[in-house]
């Protein structure tokens, strides 16, 4: 072989080398699949606490470990489609979340073998996702903070701020899985204050308004929102309808608390998300599921707007401002 042909094919294999490497590479970076019954707009702190939780565990989005996005946009039906569109993409872990326990039950209708964590604020025990907090089993685990338990102890607290209520809104989205749960404590609450529980829909946003004009007709005193994932992307305008109807408000969120609601009282969401964050890296890491108990928030938040309250006449009674983790003023 002359010598000139010979440095042609040796420069010729040299330039495919990095190519070869870079496609070998690129093979080797696992994907999360992000499947979420929300909007990129309303989960941008959720998604960043997400990725905080994975630069824990070394990994960062771009450069040894790839995010595969996919939003129903609060059109809970989507779910199915979208998380079998994961599976057959062959992601190496997904997260679901954003859609309460409905995202993680079309995760799981979708695939028996990737490994999943999800973020819901519901008992997934009840709702079959695991066989027990400790012990999820299958190739399911992931955080619970059970919103869903704390709508008794949210009408407590509303009817602590407002005694003379004697008609209480509860605002939900009946097409949401985690509704008939959030429901049933906040009547067991009302019966036990001995208050009426006034229970109105509110699936679309053009259904918001007509929603806050039956609460004016049936003369409620007050309104407690319910946690579900639609209902927070509309936070400030839920916050507003309130505020022009003159009805205190408590709501699941510190979020609708600072963007001017009257009080919030739950779990952080964002670090539910980081605590998600977390497991997603330790199964990329090599861990199972099945081994993983389901992360409990062990930290609850009240947050009172002062500035609010002072705008629709209200007192707020000393033990309580007292036990609040944050006042806004």
């Amino acid at each position: 072989m002359r010598r000139r042909d010979f440095i042609t094919l040796l420069g010729g294999a040299a330039a495919g080398w990095p190519i070869d490497a870079r496609a070998q590479q690129q093979q080797a970076i696992p994907v999360i699949g992000f499947l979420s019954g929300r909007s990129p707009n309303d989960s941008a702190a959720n998604v960043a606490a997400f990725k905080r939780g994975l630069s824990e565990l070394g990994f960062l989005d771009g450069h040894n470990v790839e995010i595969d996005f996919r939003w129903a946009l609060s059109h809970y039906d989507q779910l199915s489609a979208l998380a079998g569109d994961l599976v057959r993409r062959k992601v190496t872990v997904i997260v679901a979340t954003g859609g309460g326990v409905t995202s993680a039950q079309a995760a799981k209708a979708a695939t028996a073998t990737i490994p999943i964590v999800f973020v819901a604020g519901t008992d997934p025990v009840v709702f079959g996702l695991v066989d027990s907090m400790n012990k999820p089993g299958g190739n399911l685990t992931g955080v619970s903070f059970l919103i869903g338990a704390l709508m008794g102890k949210n009408l407590e607290l509303l009817h602590e701020l407002v005694p003379s209520a004697t008609a209480i809104g509860m605002l939900v989205n009946p097409n949401f899985g985690d509704t008939n749960v959030q429901v049933r404590e906040a009547h067991a609450a009302a019966q036990t204050l001995g208050e009426q529980l006034v229970v109105v829909n509110a699936a679309a946003e053009s259904e918001l308004e007509p929603a806050f004009a039956t609460l004016v007709r049936d003369r409620v005193g007050a309104l407690i929102v319910a946690a579900d994932p639609f209902l927070n992307a509309h936070a400030a305008q839920l916050v507003a309808l309130a505020a022009r109807h003159a009805i205190p408000a408590m709501y699941p969120l510190r979020e609708f608390a600072a963007a001017g609601g009257l009080m919030s009282y739950g779990t952080s969401i964002t670090d539910a998300h980081r605590q998600a964050g977390v497991y997603a890296g330790r199964l990329l890491k090599g861990d199972k599921p099945a081994d993983l108990p389901v992360v409990q928030p062990t930290r609850l938040e009240l947050v009172i707007n002062l500035k609010t309250a002072k705008a629709l006449g209200l007192t707020v009674p000393l033990p309580l401002l007292a036990r609040a983790d944050e006042v806004i003023e």
